[in-house]
């Protein structure tokens, strides 16, 4: 299942690639650690990258990528291993005004670090367009991690920005 969603995510790419309406964005964001593993990270650091092109006046849709890397904590169970992602999505993003832009990521983050599988990710947006190449960002990034009988979640709440490049 992985390695034909790496696939689609790779085909998208190259046929995004091809579109010359698109536009590349290259983000830097950092974040706290929410939910199961609050005990165990401190906070995180991602960089996303992004290519939209137009669907209509109010819509832009593409793919998404990025790293994710979330810092152990010293805990009373020993040090924690940092965590890292690598989410491969689809994006979209509807624009409510000229500067306000709701948005959403939907795939997979494959996990980097060892003994992590990844897992399925999602990550609703909010974007303010501080000017015309520069937004400020504020996500709720998540990552369903199948742990045996359990499902466990691997949450971020992050504020950074997005640059048009």
């Amino acid at each position: 299942m992985k390695k034909l969603f790496l696939l689609a995510v790779i085909a998208v790419f190259g046929i995004t690639g091809l579109n010359a309406q698109g536009q590349f964005n290259g983000g830097v964001n950092v974040g706290l650690i929410t939910g199961d593993f609050s005990d165990f990270y401190s906070f995180n650091i991602t960089v996303d990258a992004s290519y939209l092109w137009e669907v209509s006046d109010q819509i832009e849709a593409g793919v998404a990528t990025g790293f994710s890397q979330s810092f152990g904590k010293d805990t009373d169970f020993g040090d924690a291993e940092d965590a890292q992602f690598l989410p491969l999505a689809a994006a979209g993003r509807f624009n409510v005004s000229d500067e306000f832009t709701l948005g959403v990521d939907l795939g997979y983050a494959v996990g980097i670090n060892d003994g992590n599988d990844g897992g399925f990710y999602y990550a609703p947006r909010v974007q303010y367009a501080v000017s015309e190449s520069l937004d400020v960002v504020l996500a709720y990034r998540g990552v369903s991690i199948d742990a045996g009988p359990v499902t466990v979640g691997f949450n971020t709440i992050t504020a950074g920005v997005e640059f048009a490049l």
